[in-house]
């Protein structure tokens, strides 16, 4: 590797990371008048240009850079569960914009597990708000779970897909309610970019721009008002000063080394990229890791349980029709002591497009293995099959972690080890939640035939809280060790929900610029 000579001049910020939380910082944060420079690892795309409807060659807008996997239940690692490229996960999202409900920020405290938030839902309640006006989320006008009942600032979706009206007669059939799902995708015109037209390719990156990302509405606002972004840079550390503060960090491009001074450092780089970082930027100064006082960085990382229950029925269904999740159901949200768990769940009517299929059921570990004739005849009747998707939540466990393995990668960085054990409440959610969407899926005239294990969505790993023995930073993502360190991402997740987490990680983001920006001003 080669290293650069000349240092940059000090910046007011600097972002390692340009998705979900990336992009709101560095839009917030510029438009105040802040000098922000963004580095991502990731390039600058063109959805026009560089998106394709192709499943096999989007799964790039994933993490594809080596990760080790460990533990009971080892997670699948790359396009399902982080991004890569300015606009990180957002660029091939669902687009399912979710709020946490007042519950899952108090499970010790409401259900005696997990650990509370050092913040309520009233305390993120505005930032929720300004993220779902200033993003037009679609949704219904009455949401009969959680906090917020609607309306959202745009229409609910419609029409909706065939395996979502299959899923609303379903729940109907049983006594559930269902609604059609809150979306980061647009149903009337916004902000120049035109309403989705159900082309299906969310997970591929959205061409027409009626998707959300921060790619094509955050870092587009934030450059206007003065921001620097800088894609294909791979943070390798954070460096201190002799005080102990953040001094900037140090990145790679094209073999040679950077650095990037900033008055303030703010890591938003997921939940696995996030601690690594902060463990690899170790010095005498900090032996065991940036912002690790309490040896909690990397720790309790969470995932969703995303089970996936595919039925065959008599008619066409066509599962790559419209937006992958038109409808949803959180009837199963919160604890209830008959289920002999504690919290619970989201189900959505979701899509799935060839590839995903015929990969998913290869791993179902059912009655008889899907493999070469059998696999051939399923993919057949594809367009026959219906499919129900969990979000589960699943309890923080420190032993669920990210630590530094002793291979490293191009740039001389040890890569990141993700060790994952599901824990026997989690076991028992999935298990339920199964024959629920088993149970749905048949109420609409389907045969459930495969059950697919997955996770989806990482959180977890930097969490926040009052304690700075037990946490990593404060609820405004500010480091305990580090005062001009923030963490500003999914890591600072204390639990995981039943829901997607998207919209949380935006409103923290949200949260944490204003309370910078009150620092930096005074």
């Amino acid at each position: 590797m080669r290293h650069a000579t000349s240092q940059s001049a000090v910046a007011d910020v600097v972002i390692v990371g340009a998705g979900a939380a990336g992009g709101v910082l560095a839009r917030e944060l510029s438009e105040a008048g802040l000098d922000v420079v963004v580095i991502e690892a990731g390039p600058l795309r063109d959805p026009q240009r560089d998106f394709a409807s192709d499943e096999l060659s989007m799964q790039s807008l994933g993490w594809q850079q080596t990760r080790l996997v460990n533990g009971s239940n080892p997670l699948t690692m790359g396009h399902n569960n982080s991004g890569w490229g300015v606009g990180g996960g957002t660029q091939h999202f669902t687009g399912v914009f979710l709020r946490f409900h007042e519950s899952d920020f108090k499970t010790r405290s409401i259900d005696g597990v997990g650990e509370d938030w050092p913040l309520h839902y009233k305390d993120l309640e505005p930032y929720y708000d300004k993220i779902e006006k200033d993003i037009a989320v679609s949704g219904p006008r009455h949401f009969p779970w959680g906090n917020f009942r609607g309306p959202y600032p745009y229409p609910e979706r419609d029409p909706l897909s065939p395996n979502a009206y299959l899923f609303q007669k379903g729940c109907e059939e049983l006594g559930i309610r269902s609604v059609t799902a809150p979306l980061a995708i647009l149903s009337a015109p916004f902000d120049g970019r035109p309403p989705c037209i159900n082309r299906g390719f969310c997970n591929q990156g959205c061409m027409p721009n009626a998707k959300f990302s921060t790619l094509i509405h955050h870092f587009p606002k934030a450059v206007e008002a003065g921001a620097t972004v800088l894609a294909n840079c791979m943070v390798t550390r954070v460096e201190t000063d002799t005080a102990g503060r953040a001094a900037g960090v140090v990145y790679v491009k094209n073999g040679v080394e950077h650095r990037q001074k900033a008055k303030y450092v703010i890591l938003s780089a997921y939940a696995v990229e996030t601690p690594r970082l902060l463990l690899n930027s170790a010095n005498p100064q900090f032996p065991d890791g940036l912002a690790n006082s309490s040896g909690w960085v990397g720790k309790a990382l969470m995932t969703h349980s995303s089970h996936d229950v595919y039925a065959k029925f008599q008619e066409e269904v066509r599962l790559y029709k419209g937006t992958p999740v038109l409808a949803t159901t959180q009837e199963f949200y919160e604890s209830n002591p008959n289920r002999g768990f504690a919290r619970g769940y989201t189900l959505h009517a979701h899509g799935s497009r060839p590839l995903a299929f015929a990969e998913g059921i290869t791993k179902s570990g059912g009655s008889y293995p899907v493999w070469g004739t059998a696999l051939r005849e399923t993919m057949l009747d594809y367009n026959y099959y219906g499919r129900v998707t969990l979000v589960g939540e699943v309890l923080p466990n420190e032993n669920n972690r990210v630590t530094l393995a002793d291979e490293k990668d191009a740039n001389g960085m040890p890569r990141a080890t993700v060790t994952f054990s599901f824990g026997d409440n989690d076991q028992k959610l999935i298990q339920h939640a199964v024959e629920n969407m088993q149970a749905i899926l048949q109420a609409a005239g389907g045969k459930p035939e495969f059950v697919v294990p997955d996770t989806a969505h990482l959180m977890g790993g930097c969490r926040m809280g009052s304690d700075p023995g037990r946490s990593v930073v404060n609820s405004y993502g500010q480091t305990h060790d580090i005062p001009n360190l923030f963490v500003c991402d999914a890591s600072i997740f204390v639990t995981s929900g039943g829901a997607n987490p998207t919209n949380t990680v935006m409103a923290l983001a949200a949260r944490t610029a204003d309370y910078i920006l009150n620092e930096a001003t005074k």
